[in-house]
């Protein structure tokens, strides 16, 4: 049986709701992830990773990593409803990219231009930078509607080991002060890129331009393969007073219970940057301020975006639930900002 066919046997028999009620692995989700239970209605315990979300008409759109990438529609941002994944099959060049693909697309990113929405998701395994970020379309978020109809555009960035020193995941689309359309992505190697993209945003603008958001130190002689002990990942870029907020996550997801990651953040003034954190250091020379870390019932918040809804600002997340397996979970917090523009988020709210 080849690759693609064991992968998809292995993604099918997770989706099995007996399996799904076994506790995941808490020492790697990534070889490992734990799959929500098929049921009925709306519910409030939501099993999320990586979860972003978007708001058609009265209703709220939330799109996580799983099988085909795992959709939910809420009509009070509070309790969610299980909608169809996004691709009923996965694109098939996803396991020429990366062999060990296990059928889990991970870390999507959503937003709107023009009439289109745009999502933006990963190819990867654990470990690798054998990676790749794709992009499909769609007129609607609403599955009643007609015209709904997801369409693959395949590969925007792809990252091979040995050639480049970064990883092609955890995608951010932004836009500049021109409403030029820029992409933030990346996770442990050399950083937090910025990539410019072409207007019709499903490639990459030439010639290329690229920045350095952020960075933590990596040993000099580290293989190139080898992801290294710089732990930052998943960028988000939220405009707000003109500032530039880059969000990202610090330390290690995906342990259920043993999750470190935390929430941090710097600003600047132009979406290249630099970012300073709140004692004027550089993000890419390892600044950063921390946001929001987990609580003994809720370890590892992390991989957040933020939005304004009805003029509240929100930071959507997941953390890990101790009380289940240490099964990741949708957090929804509010998102308040100090005397000084910095973002500040109640860590007591993640136990409530």
């Amino acid at each position: 049986m080849s690759a693609r066919w064991l992968a998809i046997a292995f993604a099918v028999v997770l989706a099995c709701p007996v399996l799904a009620q076994q506790p995941p692995n808490n020492d790697d989700m990534m070889e490992s992830p734990p799959v929500a239970a098929p049921r009925e209605g709306y519910w409030a315990d939501v099993l999320a990773h990586d979860p972003v979300m978007a708001r058609q008409g009265d209703t709220w759109y939330l799109f996580v990593t799983g099988p085909g990438i795992t959709v939910y529609s809420s009509r009070d941002m509070e309790t969610w409803k299980a909608e169809t994944p996004v691709f009923p099959e996965i694109p098939a060049w996803a396991y020429d990219i990366v062999p060990r693909f296990n059928g889990h697309v991970w870390a999507p990113d959503i937003s709107f231009h023009d009439g289109t929405w745009y999502l933006y998701y990963s190819i990867s395994s654990g470990g690798s930078n054998a990676s790749a970020i794709g992009v499909a379309t769609n007129t609607t978020l609403d599955p009643a509607d007609p015209g709904y109809r997801w369409v693959d555009h395949g590969i925007v960035l792809r990252s091979v080991p040995h050639r480049d020193l970064w990883n092609a995941i955890d995608a951010n689309l932004v836009e500049d002060d021109d409403g030029a359309p820029w992409l933030a992505f990346g996770s442990f190697w050399g950083g937090l890129k910025l990539v410019k993209l072409r207007e019709d945003r499903l490639g990459l603008a030439e010639p290329q331009v690229w920045h350095t958001l952020a960075r933590r130190e990596r040993p000099a002689l580290l293989d190139d393969a080898d992801p290294g002990p710089g732990a930052v990942e998943a960028p988000f870029v939220f405009r707000r007073d003109g500032w530039y907020y880059l969000f990202v996550s610090y330390d290690h997801c995906c342990r259920g219970a043993k999750s470190d990651y935390r929430i941090m953040v710097g600003r600047s003034r132009t979406l290249a940057g630099p970012y300073l954190d709140r004692d004027g250091r550089r993000m890419d020379q390892g600044g950063a301020t921390e946001v929001l870390r987990g609580t003994a019932r809720w370890p590892g918040p992390g991989h957040n975006s933020a939005y304004t809804f009805d003029g509240r600002d929100w930071l959507v997340f997941h953390a890990y639930d101790t009380g289940d397996g240490g099964r990741p979970k949708l957090k929804v917090l509010p998102l308040a900002w100090d005397a000084e523009g910095w973002p500040v988020v109640d860590q007591s709210g993640l136990d409530r």
